[in-house]
């Protein structure tokens, strides 16, 4: 297969391109207006795809398609949203020639208006497929699998990016271009608009069992779905699609310039994308992880529920999310399954399946939460689907509504600081022992669950509660004034507790001092096992415990 690439060493088309790089079968023209650039990237090229470098602006295509003869057609430049009076030159193009097409579009009205091209297409026996990317291809696959049980009245989306991600400056161009302009959704059942990163809302990406990413603020973006999903969901009444870049502060300050964009009647701020691209590429700071979410409302069984999918990808590997669509879909041509002839966008060519085959492959993550799942048990509240992996003797200890005691013996390790015995004394933390009796009383209520922990005459208690806000997904403990946010992680054979925030009358503490340390639960030789650390920075170990309870 001949592929024609435009923006073939941008962003989007560049790690395209890489995905692909395992198939010998494939001839990839890499092009753009620089042919030093595409020179240059060619030149550092590894893969068994052959790839050659072409100078080529949008405006001269169709001598460019007479040149090579592609079989296919991928525009991955952009911004769509600034093709000016001729938006669709290269489709049309494309459709002239008799060649496939398809596009990383994210402009709502670009994508939306290339159906008018429907007849044409077919009757030239092409398929063109716009917004190939994450937005609408992979929600549109998430909300078929959610609506299959239940009928969706509401949608809610967003996407967050590692900041060490990366940002293309024509995807900046379009952000900024239409921050404070008008953009089109569905609402109350009505269409209306509302002014571009200025409506925000906070949301947290927690697959069930894996670490949550932190509390993130998402800002409305114009993207295909806002669009497209309506027509093809009769029921939907209202849908919102964000994205959260970091650093926040960053984030915080685009969406006042679109808010005073839109009080004041400002004109276009694209002048400052290359400004705002310059400085988001440069911080480059937190954690290499990024991730996305779609959340659901609607009726089943005449109960109002809300189902949600949440993705995670470490690493280097999130920002290869948006170019596996069309990598999914040149894979399936290579196999003999081309997509039907005809121009849409392209929200039926993926299944979610079709994406998990190619997550497996890298270390990302997904899972669905649904709060009709919700009971009395609190860890199965925080874990949601993953409670059902835990060991039998770790899911039998927490899978409890009444109270209950377990009882064993436990090894307690203590600081030898000044400041270690005083923070250990304040909050009755057990004596250092190398064998003690012990037990936990588990006293659940509708909030949370009290945890009374015996080592010998030695008591200390807690309250363990689901968070809320900020420590959405978490699980809160609280001792005496202080409450410390743990994220429940399910790693092989253990749970590990893992704290992400702590505050004192709400109030949140400073990261940096937040006490940390190896705790985990597992079963061994048929019992619950536990392995509790608080080390503090600067104060080091406060105390650690180590044991197994059995039911009494």
């Amino acid at each position: 297969m001949k592929i024609l690439v435009l923006g073939g060493y941008g962003v989007f088309g560049g790690r395209l391109i890489e995905l692909l790089s395992d198939l010998d079968a494939l001839e990839i023209y890499v092009c753009g207006r620089s042919f030093d650039k595409a020179d240059a990237y060619c030149s550092s090229y590894k893969g068994q795809s052959q790839v050659k470098p072409y100078r080529l602006d949008r405006i001269e295509i169709a001598s460019a398609l007479d040149d090579i003869k592609p079989d296919l057609v991928v525009d991955a430049s952009g911004p769509f949203q600034n093709y000016g009076k001729n938006p669709h030159t290269v489709i049309e193009a494309c459709i002239d020639a008799g060649i496939d097409y398809m596009d990383f579009a994210d402009g709502a009205d670009f994508v939306f208006e290339v159906a008018r091209f429907n007849d044409k297409a077919r009757d030239k026996n092409v398929f063109v497929l716009s917004g190939v990317s994450s937005f609408p291809v992979l929600t549109t696959a998430v909300l078929k699998v959610i609506a299959a049980d239940m009928e969706l009245t509401g949608v809610k989306a967003g996407i967050a990016p590692s900041p060490y991600a990366g940002i293309g400056l024509n995807v900046m161009r379009a952000v900024v271009g239409y921050a404070g302009s008008p953009v089109k959704l569905l609402r109350d059942g009505k269409h209306t608009q509302a002014p571009g990163l200025a409506e925000t809302m906070r949301y947290t990406i927690s697959p069930p069992g894996r670490m949550p990413l932190r509390n993130i603020l998402f800002s409305l973006v114009d993207v295909p779905d806002l669009q497209v999903l309506p027509k093809e969901n009769a029921t939907l009444r209202d849908i919102w699609m964000g994205a959260g870049p970091v650093p926040e502060f960053l984030h915080r300050s685009l969406i006042l310039l679109a808010k005073t964009r839109n009080w004041l009647n400002l004109p276009n701020l694209a002048p400052l994308s290359p400004l705002f691209y310059k400085v988001l590429n440069l911080m480059k700071f937190g954690e290499h992880r990024g991730g996305m979410f779609v959340e659901a409302t609607g009726e089943r069984d005449g109960k109002q529920v809300t189902k949600s999918w949440h993705l995670l990808a470490e690493s280097d590997d999130g920002p290869y999310i948006p170019s596996m669509a069309v990598e999914a879909i040149v894979r399936k041509m290579l196999n003999g399954q081309r997509p039907k002839s005809g121009a849409r966008p392209a929200t039926d060519v993926l299944t979610l399946e079709d994406y998990n085959t190619l997550f497996e492959k890298r270390t990302i993550y997904t899972g669905f939460r649904d709060d009709s799942d919700s009971s009395k048990c609190l860890y199965r509240n925080v874990l949601g689907s993953a409670f059902e992996e835990l060991p039998p003797a770790v899911q039998k200890l927490h899978d409890g509504t009444s109270e209950r005691t377990w009882s064993g013996h436990a090894e307690v390790r203590r600081g030898n600081g000044l400041l270690a015995n005083l923070i250990a004394r304040l909050f009755s933390f057990p004596k250092q022992a190398n064998r003690v009796p012990v037990s936990v009383e588990f006293a659940p209520d509708q909030k949370g669950e009290r945890w009374t922990r015996t080592f010998a005459d030695t008591k200390f208690r807690s309250y363990q509660f689901p968070g809320k806000g900020k420590n959405e997904h978490l699980l809160v403990e609280r001792f005496g004034l202080i409450d410390v946010a743990l994220a429940l992680v399910l790693n092989e054979d253990r749970l590990t507790l893992i704290p992400r925030r702590w505050s004192v009358f709400g109030i949140p503490l400073p990261k940096f001092l937040l006490p940390k340390g190896n705790s985990f639960e597992k079963e061994q030789d048929g019992k619950f096992h536990f392995d509790v650390e608080m080390v503090a920075p600067i104060v080091g170990l406060i105390v650690g415990y180590r044991g197994d309870l059995m039911a009494d």
